[in-house]
């Protein structure tokens, strides 16, 4: 990769500029040395007055990388992040070299099991963290900075619909019980549902950083020049952003959708079902797709099955029109045209039609199968995929869409969750006679343990293709560092839409 330390420098400069109080530091790219882009960098950076004069945020998955920022950053700087989701003992380790530095530390609220995302689990991980800190290693508890995880709402999932109201209780909590201890948190990640949409989603930001500094937050990661001021947010905006963020209406995610459309009308409404209900038959399946409208679903897909001269099986409705929408839903989704609520819609629209197909695709199977063939469990599936998060990474939302298509297009999905280690997926892959295996990841250390799996399936003998996929992967980190290791299929998947 070329070197752009020119442009990064300039953002830098564009960032304290625009209000930034802290820069974060990020260089992790699986296709990148960390550790010597972050030394030059942080040299850098320091030899500029207009930046040097705030302070850094040293962030990476890699703790190399870490201290190699450590080593070079003026001052006091802080470190994000750590956490427990790898147990005590490496917990206290990290954190006695980040204290022998004199920096502060970020601690997301991840443990043993996983990702906290109701405000007691946040709470009782962070307040253990803080025990851990300060008792054992005597870290000065306002040099402790907890990220209690800002996760996406207004995804479609109703589960979901809680996650701004439960970080905001959280920080109450914290700041009831854990005296000095700061606040911070990825503040896009609230509005990840909504990307392509800028200005919605900086309206997001701005309401809901405004009930979190009044509940105590003290910090977050944000673009501060594309930040609204919240007084200046236009009353229809601001009204949707707040039902949404604190979940106040079942159609709060409905209604935000429509306005990122610029819509005042329902995809359902009278007149628009009648315009779209005369198109053909294929144009009226892909359509109900697209806008995830399930009413007249099963009634189409059930007039294409008896249409035996275009569909002689009901298989081959899945695999024309109904496979013609999902791909129409990827591309926009992948282009930023569709959000991630409207793809949860089309899957669940996909999801009804294939119901319907299935118990006349096992009737076929049937009448297919000779008399002394032994018929599978999976035998009306179109194959069996095993995914999970790969030991150390506790990031799933790509994974999960991902899922959730493959379930609504006739694959069996056996999906490991996340931390997931080598063996246990290989063992899985065995034992569910899989087809493909899944490997996903968001944090750069992933990446390694990628290489691991595909070392491992190489080793074991898998002739199984292996797809690669997650933010920080890459078609040419998979072609360069992944794929020599294994001489079976290993292909990158470009994003969840895909």
């Amino acid at each position: 990769m070329t070197d752009k330390f020119d442009e990064a420098l300039q953002i830098a400069k564009d960032q304290v500029e625009a209000g930034a109080q802290v820069l974060d530091i990020n260089v992790d790219e699986g296709m990148l040395d960390g550790v010597r882009v972050m030394t030059r960098f942080c040299n850098l950076l320091g030899s500029d007055p207009d930046i040097a004069r705030v302070p850094l945020c040293i962030d990476s998955s890699n703790f190399r990388v870490i201290e190699a920022g450590l080593k070079c950053a003026q001052g006091k700087c802080i470190v994000n992040s750590i956490s427990l989701k790898e147990g005590e003992a490496e917990f206290l380790e990290k954190a006695r070299t980040i204290h022998n530095y004199g920096a502060a530390v970020v601690v997301m609220a991840f443990d043993e099991t996983g990702q906290a995302t109701d405000a007691k689990r946040k709470f009782e991980i962070c307040k253990r963290s803080y025990d851990l800190l300060v008792d054992k290693i005597q870290f000065n508890p306002s040099d402790i900075i907890f990220d209690p995880n800002i996760l996406t709402i207004g995804t479609g999932l109703e589960e979901h619909n809680d996650y701004g109201v439960a970080f905001i209780e959280a920080i109450k909590q914290i700041k009831a019980n854990l005296p000095e201890a700061r606040i911070s948190g990825g503040v896009s990640n609230l509005s990840f549902s909504f990307r392509g949409k800028e200005n919605l989603r900086a309206g997001m930001h701005s309401v809901f950083l405004y009930h979190a500094i009044k509940a105590g937050m003290d910090m977050g990661i944000v673009n501060a020049g594309q930040l609204p001021v919240y007084s200046d947010i236009p009353d229809d905006l601001l009204e949707l952003c707040e039902d949404i963020l604190w979940n106040k209406r079942t159609d709060a995610t409905e209604r935000l959708l429509q306005y990122a459309e610029g819509a005042s009308d329902t995809a359902t409404s009278g007149t628009r079902v009648e315009e779209w209900r005369e198109k053909p038959l294929e144009d009226r399946i892909v359509h109900a797709l697209v806008k995830g409208i399930d009413v007249h679903i099963t009634d189409d897909v059930e007039t294409a099955r008896l249409l035996t001269g275009v569909y002689p099986r009901a298989l081959n409705v899945i695999e024309g029109p109904l496979m013609e929408g999902m791909n129409v839903v990827g591309d926009l989704f992948g282009s930023g045209k569709m959000f991630l609520p409207q793809v949860i819609k089309s899957a669940r629209v996909m999801k009804k039609a294939v119901a319907w197909l299935i118990p006349y695709m096992e009737a076929e199977k049937k009448l297919d199968q000779s008399a002394d063939s032994a018929a599978t469990n999976n035998s009306h599936y179109n194959g069996t995929i095993v995914i999970a998060t790969v030991k150390g990474d506790v990031h799933d939302i790509g994974k999960n869409i991902v899922g959730v298509v493959l379930g609504c297009n006739n694959y069996r999905v056996v999906d490991l969750g996340v931390m997931t280690p080598c063996d246990k997926i290989l063992q899985t892959a065995i034992d569910e006679h899989a087809d493909v295996i899944g490997l996903s990841g968001l944090i750069t250390p992933s990446l390694e343990e990628m290489v691991y799996v595909a070392k491992e399936m190489e080793r074991r003998g898998f002739t199984r293709p292996l797809l690669i996929g997650g933010a920080t992967t890459s078609r040419a980190h998979t072609a360069v560092k992944i794929a020599p290791y294994y001489s079976g299929h290993c292909v990158h998947v470009l994003d969840a839409s895909k």
